[in-house]
């Protein structure tokens, strides 16, 4: 019972990283909405309505079971506080930023200014976050799942847009290993939802590419950051020009 429960969480948590509501998978199964609530909340799933799910998420059921063992012992997400903590020590993001791009603690200490204690101290700190687990010989083990991220609108996401808006965006973009695309156009409530699943498939896309290149030496590694964003900006700029009784 514990592990069909625990299948179910998993099903409901790639959902919602895919970008579905309970009414696509209403439809998608020929249910009311209403009922699927109804599975989820009393857990009364059948094993054939597990694998249409999954694939209407363009998922394998071994993709699902996967997603269980790991969520088992893996974390997906810090808590508010947790995430302050590394807000208010920059050394300790650096080492935690770089420990969950697969850097070695001889790789932090090649490329920053820390003493092997300073460093060993950092580690240290991240292993009582469960964000690792500290192996003999300083060997890092991490603890976090695949779509392990950082909590909407919280510390460390209001750390690195401020540091977008003065650093990140201000560039030219030119470089072979660089791309800056500015899309605008107007889309309905139905096609926006689309476009949003579609930016949260990219997203998954960009972390499988991240782990299948996270056994290459640092050397052959390079940071890549990417920014996916969406919202209603019609104006911007040109506001000044609008009518004040315009139907927006």
């Amino acid at each position: 019972m514990q592990q069909s429960s625990a299948l179910i969480k998993v099903v409901k948590q790639a959902l919602k990283q895919h970008g579905f509501t309970y009414q696509q998978v209403a439809q998608h199964l020929g249910l009311t909405e209403a009922s699927v609530k109804r599975m989820f909340s009393q857990q009364q799933f059948t094993l054939a309505r597990i694998e249409s799910i999954c694939q209407l998420m363009a998922l394998d059921f071994t993709d699902l079971l996967r997603l269980l063992e790991q969520a088992q012992w893996q974390v997906t997400q810090l808590s508010e506080q947790q995430e302050q903590q590394l807000t208010e020590d920059l050394t300790l993001l650096v080492v935690a930023v770089s420990a969950l791009n697969h850097w070695t603690m001889q790789d932090m200490l090649q490329w920053y200014q820390l003493t092997p204690t300073e460093c060993l101290q950092k580690l240290i700190k991240l292993d009582r976050l469960k964000l690792i687990e500290l192996l003999p010989q300083n060997r890092i083990k991490l603890k976090v799942a695949p779509n392990f991220s950082w909590r909407n609108d919280g510390p460390i996401q209001r750390f690195f847009q401020q540091q977008l808006a003065t650093d990140f965006i201000h560039h030219r973009f030119n470089g072979d290993q660089e791309c800056l695309l500015v899309l605008n156009g107007m889309l309905s409530v139905s096609n926006n939802a689309v476009f949003q699943r579609k930016l949260k498939r990219l997203a998954n896309e960009f972390n499988e590419l991240v782990q299948q290149d996270s056994q290459l030496p640092l050397s052959q590694r390079h940071g890549s950051s990417v920014v996916l964003a969406l919202r209603d900006w019609r104006f911007g700029a040109l506001q000044r020009l609008l009518r004040q009784d315009n139907p927006s």
